[in-house]
């Protein structure tokens, strides 16, 4: 059997493994069946609204403002009379945009920049390791609320792009310490020997081999961000209306907490039950991929 071949039965049994480990913790399918719901209210999030309320989150009257929970509106409604489940279901979509597209744009640069710095090493390793360290050193909220006051336009991508300006360099130290580990396996080596270029071993053998822990990290940085997000828009250098998002609902409703607690309690409860999920999923994941997580 050659090397190649060893590596590609020794992936298929870890995969196999990682499986029987997943599918026996509860937690795992508590967390996927969340997110799944999650999905599809994000995916059609007019016909979800409209199934307690009223499906356009921004038909509003002033004469219905700050109503308690009702049959018209399961949710109540907020201090410009919108229907808050609406907002609260529309909102999703905006939200989890935000984690999912800051987290692809963090992982593909920690993916490019951790694999040069650990597969070719050298003065390539030294320069990003470097690079790495002084956006670590800036405080990751600091930073993006001096680069989101700059900007004119705060739209879910530029606060995304945002966001994940100052999050890859966690993932790209995370990468350069898997393909480190990728690096020296004999396979690597044989695939070296056979005169297999260094873009196709990258792309053939180093990154699917080295990518497993870094995805396990990738679903708790999807909520981390929703929070960050959450955080800066109830700070006021976030979203800005038009857009619809559970932190900017929190943020609208902060001073009337007192008297209409429905107004913040909602899109809070949402933004705590979707962080719990993306956490406690990405925690079972990293548990699943160390084997002596899958001994349990």
């Amino acid at each position: 059997m050659t090397e190649t071949a060893a590596a590609a039965l020794e992936h298929v049994t870890v995969s196999r493994g990682v499986w029987t480990s997943l599918r026996r913790r509860p937690l795992f399918w508590i967390s996927a069946a969340i997110l799944a719901v999650l999905a599809v209210i994000s995916l059609f999030p007019d016909a979800v609204g409209g199934l307690f309320g009223q499906p356009d989150p921004r038909a509003c009257e002033l004469r219905d403002s700050k109503l308690p929970p009702n049959a018209a509106h399961v949710f109540g409604t907020d201090l410009q009379g919108c229907d808050i489940y609406s907002n609260v279901i529309h909102g999703a979509r905006t939200s989890l945009f935000i984690g999912v597209m800051a987290t692809v744009i963090a992982l593909v640069i920690a993916i490019v920049v951790g694999t040069l710095a650990a597969y070719f090493g050298g003065f390539a390793d030294i320069l990003i390791s470097r690079l790495t360290d002084v956006f670590l050193g800036f405080p990751f909220i600091l930073g993006a609320i001096i680069v989101l006051n700059s900007v004119g336009e705060r739209t879910p991508f530029v606060v995304a792009v945002v966001l994940a300006a100052f999050s890859w360099p966690t993932l790209a130290r995370l990468v350069r310490t898997s393909v480190r580990t990728v690096r020296n396996m004999d396979y690597i080596s044989a695939a070296r020997a056979m005169g297999i270029s260094h873009t196709r071993t990258l792309v053939s053998h180093v990154v699917p081999n080295a990518i497993g822990p870094v995805l396990a990290i990738t679903a708790t940085m999807v909520g981390s961000i929703i929070v960050a997000e959450s955080t800066l828009t109830f700070l006021g250098v976030g979203l800005r209306s038009p857009s619809i998002s559970w932190g900017l609902q929190m943020a609208n409703a902060q001073s009337y907490f007192g008297s209409s607690p429905h107004m913040l309690v909602f899109p809070a409860l949402f933004l705590s039950v979707t962080v719990f999920a993306l956490i406690t999923l990405g925690d079972i994941l990293r548990d699943a991929l160390d084997p002596k997580g899958r001994r349990l």
